[in-house]
């Protein structure tokens, strides 16, 4: 019996994810929770077979930061990433964690339930669309500092915020800013947030 911890902060999707793995007669959902630090905390507590994480959760831990944290603590379980958006940058962060699984949230019940069986038995399992997209998605044309501001930014720091937490002047702020629009073919900088977000360059 596979046992699976799910992690999704929706609780609608959480709930449909565990209906549909309920009904498969080799799998039984351990735990659910909605953050990352939930996640760690009871996949640790539990060690379950296969861990399914969405990448983007609310609180201090991203699905991505508790992926490595339980890779780091429970490299037994299998982490299988789900994502609504599955930019390139995303997908070679999470199989450089270490995560053996990648599949978009509206992938098919079966497709989903294989990629589960596939993850704990220890293979990698990568959705055809997302591996389709990095094999011939863009490169991350920012640089860490650009990507580093340009989160910030996300996040709604001001320039004098982001400048002090990062040791930078204003105006060195602002020339990062301007030159990731320009290199983003962003119309402002919430249109590069909204850009670098979803090909998972911040």
């Amino acid at each position: 019996m596979i046992g699976v911890l799910l992690v999704e902060d929706m609780h609608l999707i959480r709930g449909a994810l565990a209906a549909l793995i309920g009904l498969e007669d080799d799998m039984r959902i351990v735990g659910e929770v909605s953050t990352g630090r939930e996640a760690v905390t009871l996949g640790l507590e539990l060690r379950p077979e296969v861990v399914v994480l969405d990448i983007q959760l609310p609180g201090e831990l991203d699905g991505l930061d508790a992926a490595r944290e339980l890779r780091a603590g429970a490299p037994e379980c299998g982490l299988l990433m789900l994502t609504s958006a599955g930019g390139t940058e995303t997908l070679r962060r999470a199989l450089e964690i270490g995560a053996r699984g990648f599949m978009l949230k509206d992938a098919p019940p079966a497709r989903l339930a294989e990629a589960i069986r596939r993850v704990a038995s220890g293979e990698t399992v990568v959705d055809p669309g997302l591996a389709a997209a990095a094999i011939t998605g863009r490169p991350n044309p920012l640089s860490p500092r650009e990507a580093e501001v340009l989160r910030r930014a996300g996040e709604g720091a001001d320039l004098a915020e982001i400048a002090a937490e990062l040791f930078l002047s204003k105006g060195t702020v602002r020339n990062y800013l301007g030159a990731v629009v320009t290199k983003l073919d962003a119309r402002n900088r919430l249109d590069a947030v909204r850009i670098a977000a979803k090909n998972g360059w911040i």
